[in-house]
């Protein structure tokens, strides 16, 4: 039997129905719309598809939405200022900063600058830090993303399942691995020193969820997966003009129980997840502007 496709479109959308709800809700308590900035440094293609979809998303679900838009020559410390004017900006709750930045930035230093009440990335390192400790209510979108798609399979028990995590990024790899680990799933994380030692095909046979965020075509070959897993493909891949994975899908598909496509998987859930973010973002500062009020009384 062929894997069950994972419809990453329609679980978004179940999510969304819920959201809209929520905002509608917040917008009558607190006669103010939740509000999202997304600061983009220079032109880029593939930031500016995410930006699209950013957008619709936020009209759908009723949240304001403004891109911030800086020159491609923008200095470190023009990025640092702009983020800084939207940290102070009560009328904003929450930041995102647009990747790739160009190569004259520090984009890892970034969303330290990013207050983290409005981190809707969960990509400070308090917000990080909250992961390890199993108390964060903003969660990276992607990694975040990945466990709806495994919480949306019926009778999936992932107490004590064996996964691999194909990628070690500080976006989903490494959070992806903790919200795993805080599950109490046995969790391996795979990167590019165990590709080159060609360790590789022996860990993801032993995976019973397999989830893969590299960004490399073909990487995991469909014969590596264990009859029965769950595969999540993270990554987008551009070949001969197609989008494609990470994992070779027809392969895999022959052997899996479940998959996510790509396009149609993790992606739709990512943008989700991101409004989600904001959403609880709002809330926090809202209950932070009560606190706040009743200390100074």
């Amino acid at each position: 039997m062929p894997a069950k496709l994972i419809d990453g479109k329609a679980l978004a959308a179940t999510i969304k129905e819920d959201i809209k709800k929520e905002v509608e809700g917040l917008k009558s308590k607190h006669k103010m719309t939740p509000k999202l900035v997304s600061v983009q440094v220079g032109e880029n293609p593939s930031s500016e598809v995410y930006l699209k979809s950013q957008r619709k998303n936020a009209e759908d679900l009723g949240i304001d939405y403004h891109i911030e838009k800086l020159a491609e020559e923008a200095s470190q410390d023009d990025l640092v200022r702009a983020i800084d004017k939207l940290n102070k900006d009560k009328g904003v709750n929450g930041i995102i900063v647009q990747m790739p930045l160009p190569s004259h930035i520090d984009a890892k230093s970034v969303p330290r600058y990013i207050l983290p009440a409005k981190d809707v990335e969960a990509v400070h390192p308090q917000n990080m830090g909250e992961i390890v400790f199993g108390n964060a209510k903003v969660l990276p979108c992607t990694a975040v993303a990945c466990m709806e798609i495994l919480d949306s399979i019926e009778g999936l028990k992932l107490y004590g399942k064996e996964a691999v995590v194909v990628g070690h990024s500080e976006i989903v790899g490494k959070p992806l691995a903790l919200l795993l680990l805080n599950r109490f799933v046995t969790t391996t994380v795979c990167h590019i020193a165990t590709g080159e030692r060609g360790d590789l095909p022996e860990f993801v046979k032993k995976a019973e969820i397999l989830i893969v965020a590299v960004g490399k075509a073909g990487l995991v070959k469909g014969e590596w997966i264990k009859q029965g897993a769950i595969v999540i493909d993270v990554g987008i891949n551009r070949v001969e003009g197609k989008l494609v994975g990470d994992v070779e899908f027809e392969k895999a598909q022959e052997r899996a129980s479940y998959i996510t496509p790509v396009p149609g998987g993790v992606g739709p859930l990512t943008v989700a997840m991101l409004m989600r973010n904001l959403v609880e973002a709002f809330k926090i500062q809202k209950s932070e502007d009560r606190r706040q009020k009743k200390s100074d009384l």
